[in-house]
């Protein structure tokens, strides 16, 4: 045993044995210092110094020369990402060589081509087609053809959208004064009103109207890609929306009426929507009370639902204006929408809990028994209803429903409709009868349906 620890006290000797922290650390840096020599030549270094800068802040707003400078920076790099795209020719010249390499035998008209000449084309073409003859690409592209071939046409589409969504980001970008990537209010105010002569399905619009219009268009994108309402949108969520490929189609002049009725960035729509706008503005002060509001489509929605839109939304002095009422167009057109889900639950939450309970669903379906007793039908058991909500959203908790569970069940469209307005819910409780049920209550309603010119904008304005 004494030789033992003779031994152990030898070994911790010659190791320097450490008994506090400090002594700890200080051996594991010699050591790594001993292990890696070039990080003890660097040891007195600072890191700071060795690390690359990654932030650099915006120029101050008295640094004109620094604002100048990087707007200069900016507009030379947007030069140099047009400069990599694909010319009317370049795409031409693309699909000869495609068409030069096709995969045979031709089905029904169809030219495909296989992976060894897809990738044979590849090293063909130029550094910027490149990027897109990869084995993702073609994978994306490849159906089910047998032969292990894709459409060439397919793919020259997909070059081209991509390419589109590319020139696109750059003409957005120029709008971008900060330059970090989203637009403002205004921003995108500027791009539309500066589009509107390039799209021919709007040459019908008097320019007296533009403002209107860019208006109307620009609300669309904020209410479904800003609902936080911070006043701004990042320019790669309007490219991912889609909303600008509803607005670049307008370029078609072949596009049929119909089409054009449910495109919001329509002319056919822009003029649809203010001239309701104009209907319910009895007094034509460019402002719409409560009063003028209870109009609105088939006539039947609820007193105590109106109030509570006056109460979340902006108003000026107690009425609203156009942009508010855009908001409340878009909610109620597309109520199965988790955008508008979000607008009506804010106003269906009374007091701001973040979650619906059956008082809130007792006091709106209150309003909806007083009107079916105003048209003479009998009222609906309130519990059967407060049931029947429950059953089709079966939220996480058995007496609060989020917003989440309104959204996660499917039926948000369903239960606004039972709370707000008598039209639709009448709608639902006969569902499986007729579809139009020419007793119902909203029979003797008024609608707003005729559409002023587009020289009629002379007593409205925007807030």
């Amino acid at each position: 045993m004494d030789l033992m620890k003779q031994k152990l006290t030898k070994y911790l000797d010659k190791k320097h044995y450490i008994r506090d922290e400090q002594s700890l650390v200080a051996a594991d840096v010699a050591e790594f210092l001993r292990l890696y020599p070039k990080a003890a030549e660097n040891k007195q270094a600072h890191n700071y110094h060795q690390i690359p800068r990654f932030f650099s802040p915006l120029p101050r707003d008295d640094d004109l020369m620094q604002q100048r400078l990087r707007e200069e920076a900016r507009a030379l790099f947007l030069q140099k990402k047009n400069r990599e795209l694909l010319s009317n020719d370049e795409l031409e010249n693309l699909r000869a060589l495609l068409e030069q390499h096709i995969t045979r035998p031709i089905v029904a008209d169809e030219i495909l081509i296989d992976y060894k000449n897809f990738r044979k084309v590849g090293s063909l073409v130029g550094d910027k087609c490149k990027q897109f003859f990869t084995p993702s690409v073609f994978a994306k592209l490849y159906e089910s053809d047998p032969d292990g071939r894709i459409s060439i046409n397919q793919f020259l589409g997909y070059v081209t959208k991509k390419f589109w969504l590319h020139q696109t980001r750059i003409g957005l970008s120029l709008y971008d004064g900060a330059g970090l990537g989203y637009l403002k209010e205004s921003d995108l105010e500027n791009y539309i009103f500066e589009l509107i002569p390039t799209l021919p399905q709007l040459e019908i619009l008097e320019k007296s109207f533009y403002s209107f219009y860019v208006c109307t268009a620009v609300r669309k994108f904020f209410f479904f890609l800003d609902p936080l309402r911070t006043g701004k949108v990042k320019i790669t969520e309007i490219l991912a929306s889609g909303f600008l490929d509803q607005l670049i189609e307008l370029r078609d002049e072949e596009l049929s009426k119909d089409h054009l009725e449910t495109n919001w960035f329509s002319a056919q729509s822009a003029l649809r929507v203010y001239g309701q706008y104009l209907n319910l503005d009895e007094d034509h002060n460019g402002m719409l009370s409560k009063q003028e509001l209870s109009r609105y489509g088939s006539g039947t929605l609820t007193d105590v639902f109106l109030d509570r839109v006056f109460q979340e939304c902006v108003t000026y002095s107690g009425e609203m204006d156009y942009k508010s009422y855009l908001d409340f167009v878009l909610a109620l057109e597309n109520r199965s929408e988790p955008q508008a889900l979000q607008y009506l639950f804010r106003i269906l939450d009374i007091k701001q809990k973040g979650h619906l309970n059956p008082f809130d669903i007792n006091y709106f379906f209150r309003a909806i028994q007083k009107q079916l007793k105003k048209f003479g039908h009998e009222p609906v058991n309130l519990r059967d209803i407060q049931d029947e909500i429950y059953d089709m959203v079966k939220p996480a908790d058995p007496l609060n429903i989020t917003l989440l569970d309104l959204i996660n069940s499917g039926h948000g469209e369903t239960v606004t409709n039972i709370l707000i307005d008598l039209n639709s819910f009448w709608s639902h409780e006969n569902r499986e009868g007729l579809v139009v049920e020419p007793t119902s209550p909203s029979a003797s309603a008024h609608e707003a349906e005729n559409e002023p010119s587009a020289n009629d904008t002379s007593d409205h304005s925007t807030k």
